[in-house]
């Protein structure tokens, strides 16, 4: 068996350009649409101008060009404040930059996702994607309904070819190698004198995959960011929170959600364990966070226990509840001049640094008295650090983030909080532009370092404020992302069809036997891929020795010597003697 192999360039039809057999053969190895449309409209007036149009817009080298674009649109909304995000840092944003906000705020730069360029971006690409995987899906199906094509007529201008001469008929090596293909998962047929066979159709379809899947995941990320809510909670250690609107600190949802779609359910912080490194470089560096807590699934659902951990959250009915921080509460008593107390609670402290050095505000607002009777409203600013390096040794700032050597200092004012003018305040910090501080007897402003357990004296009789001890706390993320489980099946099937359509080779062998003039069959085999590939040749040298151990290779003839020629002996001449 003698065998000839050629490589040629992708498609492999480019030898053959003048053989119409080699056309037909290779046509429909792939149902990407031809590149060779008109460039300028086919056609008069509106309809034509439309047909081109819409031909241009289904076409991949637009979809990609669309994809490619919307990936530039989205980086102004990763590197600019949005408005979906975070109002407080867009506002200081514009504070900073006053001249360029009226550029931002015409090209939309703080609504990028929602914006009218971005929508119109998403939205071509979703039509495109459609208008071009909906004509190769319906060729695809016609191809996967039909058979491979006949042999071209000349089989040794294929990339991959061999040829040999058995005794074998040519019935019998059709029927071996239909055989031997199908064994091999190839589609076959006999058609004339040749065996078609065809294999790789997962190519085409993990390439029509992975574009559906690009229009599964822009579907999941539209219906995401329509129907999405996310909201924060700070809750105190042995406090509660119910999904409701009100109850959430912070809130933002997309255009279309509903507040009453918010599934019921509550839950308790139990407990609150974090523990940090003690020693070596790395001294006060977070280990382990856990919050410890009861929740509770509709109105009237069973108790149940569960640990929340940093990017392990709690899911409950579809919603995601996500541990992000913490901090301490130290609790605190304020007793008026009349001996009443008129505030005990833990006030939320918020961190400052990693060693926790924490700042706050206590506000009273009600049922305080001065020594006059007069109703007066109270406010403390304070600083607490959970290990305090200790009076003459540092200023107030913590030197571990665990409950080392906990100190609390306090300054206090009094008037008017400013809380019944209707407009909201920040809880953690004070409005005293209606307030006076308390002086000591020099004159100074009054402010007192205490330990827990220790109380601290107002001036002019004013009443005695109380370190009780130290409460913890933790903050919540409440988050509803519908679509996220079709987005994730989105971008699996999207890497399994790129993985096909990068490795699998679609390509066709074809198998032809015809008597030759002495009698003994002449088989020729040749096979053509959609790109060039050395896997081609080798499949059909390991299908050739296969077939040929069916269909062995004829003896040669053996060569018959000439037989010598019989001259007449030369007539002695006349008058010679011997």
């Amino acid at each position: 068996m003698s065998a000839t192999d050629k490589t040629a360039g992708a498609g492999a039809a480019a030898p053959a350009t003048d053989d119409a057999g080699l056309g037909a053969a290779a046509s429909q190895l792939s149902t990407a649409p031809l590149e060779d449309a008109p460039s300028a409209p086919a056609g008069i007036g509106v309809i034509g101008w439309a047909r081109w149009f819409w031909r241009q817009l289904t076409s991949m080298r637009v979809a990609l060009i669309l994809l490619f674009m919307l990936s530039l649109g989205a980086i102004p909304g990763s590197l600019v404040p949005q408005n979906s995000v975070d109002l407080l840092k867009v506002a200081a944003w514009k504070d900073e930059h006053p001249k360029l906000t009226p550029v931002y705020e015409k090209l939309q730069l703080f609504d990028v996702y929602s914006s009218v360029w971005f929508s119109a971006i998403y939205i071509l690409l979703f039509v495109s994607l459609i208008g071009c995987i909906v004509p190769r899906t319906w060729q695809f199906v016609g191809q996967l309904r039909g058979r491979p094509p006949g042999a071209p007529k000349r089989l040794n201008r294929l990339p991959a070819y061999t040829t040999w001469r058995t005794e074998a008929s040519p019935e019998e090596v059709l029927d071996a190698a239909g055989t031997v293909l199908k064994q091999r998962r190839f589609r076959a047929h006999t058609l004339g004198t040749a065996v078609a066979a065809e294999k790789g159709y997962l190519r085409e379809a993990g390439n029509l995959a992975f574009h559906i899947a690009l229009i599964v995941m822009l579907v999941a990320f539209a219906w995401g960011r329509l129907f999405f809510s996310e909201g924060g909670k700070l809750v105190l250690k042995g406090g509660g929170f119910s999904n409701t609107l009100t109850q959430y600190d912070d809130f933002k949802s997309g255009s279309l959600f509903d507040s009453d779609s918010l599934p019921p359910f509550s839950f308790v912080l139990d407990e609150f364990d974090a523990t940090y490194e003690r020693t070596g470089p790395q001294k006060g560096t977070p280990r382990d966070f856990k919050a410890y807590v009861t929740y509770s699934e509709g109105s009237d659902g069973a108790p149940k226990k569960a640990e929340i951990q940093v990017n392990k959250p709690l899911e409950i009915d579809g919603s995601k509840i996500y541990l992000l921080g913490h901090g301490y509460a130290p609790v605190i008593s304020v007793t008026d001049a009349r001996g009443k107390v008129v505030f005990k609670d833990a006030v939320p402290m918020l961190p400052q640094d990693g060693n926790l050095t924490s700042t706050g505000a206590v506000k009273v607002t009600d049922g305080y008295r001065d020594k006059d009777g007069k109703k007066e409203q109270l406010g403390f600013s304070g600083v607490f650090v959970p290990t305090f390096a200790g009076a003459g040794k540092g200023t107030m700032f913590s030197q571990y983030p665990g409950l080392d050597y906990p100190a609390l200092a306090l300054t206090g004012f009094h008037g008017s909080l400013g809380v019944d003018s209707g407009l909201p305040q920040n809880v953690y910090q004070l409005n005293t532009s209606k307030m006076k501080q308390f002086k000591d007897k020099d004159g100074n402003p009054f402010a007192v370092r205490m330990l827990p357990g220790e109380s601290m004296t107002l001036p002019d009789g004013a009443g005695t404020v109380k370190f009780e001890g130290i409460g913890r706390w933790a903050t919540f993320s409440v988050t509803h992302q519908p679509g996220s489980g079709l987005a994730l099946a989105g971008a699996v099937a999207a890497i399994l069809g790129l993985a096909g359509s990068l490795f699998i080779q679609r390509r066709r062998i074809w198998v032809r036997a015809v008597a030759g003039p002495d009698g003994v069959t002449v088989v020729e085999m040749a096979g053509l891929g959609r790109s060039e590939s050395a896997k081609l040749p080798e499949e059909l040298g390991e299908l050739a020795l296969t077939l040929n151990g069916l269909a062995p290779t004829a003896p040669e003839a053996p060569e018959v010597p000439e037989a010598p020629s019989e001259e007449p002996a030369e007539a002695p001449v006349e008058g010679e003697r011997g």
